[in-house]
């Protein structure tokens, strides 16, 4: 199954789209890979789900991506006597440590003595969204007594957004371990995604647990994370943009701005970046988006994010299928737009220091210049096929590799269009291999030239190190 598009589609997977039959209505609509929220899912739905999925994916017999968003730290205010009490503006209300004693006018149990621990004076606390802004105005490790800046009430379990506070627990919670365990004992998930990181060091325990059996994808959600976005960019294996508590705990003016600095910093390292939240938000209800969420989508699109995703508006809405069809149809015209390889190539990353990226380099400019049907990569890790498509070439990426687990996990990469297939047991069988895989998948006919890179020795993971341009025969194989 061919694409007319680079960029991917991750679609979130919910009650309107669990079963098998959609899944695959999903698939041939334009999703890549799909996301399983463990907010919602319990484990018996995950493994359900993952079963379908992979049912899906041996109909198709294309490599389908399954990632893992574990929940994170879920932050909230106890309950009130009355449910909801009214405040104003100017008023104090403290947030404290008495468990037993239902909330007022006056204040409220906050079961997160973490938080209780970390604000300091000055700190702003943003309640349900932010429609209640409270500042810290004094703190004693039991209670935060804050003044109302914004909002008029509040209820029983809203959550609650830390801005300002760098909070001493990691983002990896109780439930987090256990969600992460159960994907790993399936043996069929290929990411995890991490709610909330704020530092580096958030990344130690997931990926420790992890030990390479998944990729591990840091959610940015978090004014901390950003100022030290480049250590975290460097420990990920990806990078989700989440702008939906992104826009809560920043000015939601200066969401934008931020997914452009964190879409180029991820092409800059050749890390894989999805974009995400509230591309199609009307879509849930209606059959088609307003023209402010085509505008969205299609700035991702001409950033060069690797994927694009979809949440309530395939998990829950109305036209899940509608609104997969929507987003490939609006990738795949902006990727058609003659300003877009110009943009593409103005955000270009300077290939580091390194023979993989000096053979990625010149397989890209070869291909651009001698107009070649395509790049072949072989890739065992990944590594080649991550390399390739930092690239941002023009002509098709074909990924072959001998690992069904490889090519699940590059689904998330910008161009990359993966095939498994067996190892090559030397130089001719490489050339040959890739030539006939090339017409097979519809990428070349006979006559045509290709591209091939690979690491000689053949199956060296990492060890991008050989170029070939190789004529398509009228049987498919190598002619010359």
């Amino acid at each position: 199954m061919r694409r007319n598009r680079k960029v991917k589609i991750l679609a979130t997977l919910g009650p309107a789209s669990s079963n098998e039959d959609m899944i695959q209505k999903l698939h041939e609509a334009g999703a890549d890979l799909f996301r399983i929220n463990m907010s919602h899912a319990s484990h018996d739905v995950m493994r359900a789900t993952i079963g379908h999925i992979r049912a899906v994916e041996k109909k198709c017999g294309r490599p389908i991506g399954i990632l893992c968003d574990l929940q994170g730290p879920k932050l909230r205010v106890g309950k009130f006597a009355n449910t909801k009490v009214t405040l104003t503006a100017g008023q104090t209300f403290t947030l404290d440590d008495q468990k037993d004693v239902l909330g007022d006018e006056t204040r409220v149990y906050l079961p997160h003595p973490e938080i209780l621990q970390s604000v300091k004076v000055g700190d702003r606390l943003l309640i349900d969204d932010g429609k209640l802004a409270l500042k810290a105005e004094k703190v004693d490790g039991k209670s935060i007594v804050c003044k109302v800046i914004a909002g008029t009430s509040i209820s029983d379990r809203k959550g609650v957004s830390l801005p300002d506070t760098l909070l001493a627990v990691g983002a990896l919670t109780d439930k987090d371990r256990v969600d992460l365990d159960a994907a790993l004992e399936t043996n069929e998930v290929d990411w995890v995604a991490l709610s909330f990181v704020q530092r580096p060091e958030d990344l130690a325990e997931v990926k420790k647990i992890a030990r390479g059996r998944v990729g591990v994808m840091s959610k940015i959600e978090k004014p901390q994370a950003i100022e030290r976005i480049d250590e975290i960019i460097e420990l990920s294996d990806a990078v989700m943009v989440a702008r939906g508590d992104l826009g809560v705990e920043m000015p939601i003016e200066a969401v934008p701005g931020i997914q452009k600095q964190l879409t180029r910093a991820c092409r800059r390292a050749g890390k894989p970046v999805v974009v995400a939240t509230q591309m199609l938000e009307s879509m849930i209800t209606s059959p088609v988006p307003t023209r402010a969420e085509v505008s969205d989508v299609s700035i991702a699109v001409f950033e060069g994010a690797d994927a694009i995703m979809l949440s309530a508006e395939s998990a829950s809405g109305d036209y899940p299928v509608e609104a997969v069809s929507m987003m490939a149809s609006i990738a795949a015209q902006v990727e058609q737009d003659p300003y877009y390889p110009n943009i593409i190539y103005a955000q270009r990353a300077t290939p580091e220091a390194t023979g993989a990226d000096a053979i990625s380099l010149a397989a890209r400019q070869i291909a651009e210049t001698l107009r070649l049907s395509a790049i072949v990569t072989y890739t065992s890790s990944g590594t080649t096929g991550l390399r390739a498509s930092r690239e941002r070439p023009q002509v098709p990426i074909i990924a072959l590799s001998p690992k069904v687990q490889t090519a699940r996990r590059l689904s998330v990469v910008w161009g990359l269009h993966c095939v498994v297939t067996h190892d090559a047991t030397d130089l001719d069988d490489m050339v040959n291999r890739a030539c006939r895989i090339t017409v097979s998948e519809g990428f070349a006919k006979p006559g045509d030239r290709i591209i091939i890179s690979a690491g000689v020795p053949l199956g060296t993971p990492g060890a991008t190190n050989m170029i070939r341009i190789a004529y398509v025969g009228a049987d498919g194989q190598s002619g010359a």
